[in-house]
């Protein structure tokens, strides 16, 4: 699989989805949140054609920009939760913030 979850970041997913709705990642690649990945309410921005669908993390699909990934070397990602507020516009919890790293 090309992208899991830690059972930190799928219990956050589930918190999220059950407050919010269904959710969905975009890996950042350097704006906006740094390049961690920006969780929206599914649906609030629409996947590009350019867009490549990862797979799914506690059920929300985690999209990436198909040239950064392979500019990246084509990563395994772990999604997981790090301290501190999201930055930015991505969801979050009020003390945590999704994270991810490559589990090569």
């Amino acid at each position: 699989m090309r992208v899991t979850a830690t059972a930190a970041a799928l219990e956050a997913i589930a918190r999220l989805q059950a407050a919010r709705g269904p959710v969905a990642f975009f890996q950042s690649g350097g704006c906006c949140d740094g390049s961690s990945p920006i969780c929206v309410e599914d649906g609030e921005i629409p996947p590009a054609a350019h867009d490549l669908l990862l797979g799914h993390v506690g059920g929300a699909p985690f999209y990436i920009d198909a040239d950064q990934y392979e500019r990246w070397r084509r990563p395994d990602f772990v999604v997981d939760l790090s301290p501190g507020p999201a930055e930015g516009f991505s969801l979050g919890l009020a003390d945590q913030h999704f994270v991810t790293k490559d589990k090569r």
